[in-house]
């Protein structure tokens, strides 16, 4: 369902996407309301389900976790109970970062996150291929990000 969002919810989350852990009092000022108004309309956001969580973003570099690879999958089938399966399994895999339900020639494509290639290479043996319904994995690796977004920035 969505949320209809005035200029202040928007700016509101505009400056939370940019730091989730601004003070609300700083929060307040930014956006110029008082403290006690600037906390009900986060609370209101929250429960309404416009944010949907806070987090810290890695510097994936710095933890070795530099490969970058998407993993186009393609089932063996379409039946409903074959695509729950590999959906409910392929959350496990700890390297998988998202996992897109596709309209094209592939069922579902992957961002996964690897140390190099040869670990992107147990990934692949220990996790992707062993999925259920797996036909057939198509992986790209990254040769760097152009661009990357957390923010939404709303107008």
């Amino acid at each position: 369902m969505r949320v209809l969002l005035d200029a202040t919810d928007r700016a509101i989350l505009n400056e939370l996407q940019r730091d989730g852990r601004t003070t609300n009092a700083a929060l307040a000022e930014k956006i110029h309301l008082s403290p006690s108004a600037c906390l009900r309309r986060v609370r209101s956001l929250e429960d309404a389900g416009v944010i949907d969580g806070y987090t810290t973003v890695l510097n994936r570099t710095a933890i070795g976790r530099s490969t970058t690879v998407f993993v186009e999958v393609s089932l063996t089938g379409q039946q409903e109970e074959l695509l729950s399966e590999f959906e409910a399994e392929v959350g496990n895999c700890p390297e998988v970062m998202s996992c897109h339900l596709m309209a094209g020639i592939a069922d579902y494509v992957l961002y996964v996150v690897a140390d190099d290639v040869e670990d992107y290479e147990r990934i692949h043996r220990t996790h992707l291929s062993r999925l259920p319904g797996v036909a057939q994995i198509r992986s790209s690796f990254s040769l760097r990000a152009v661009c990357e977004k957390t923010i939404h920035e709303l107008a």
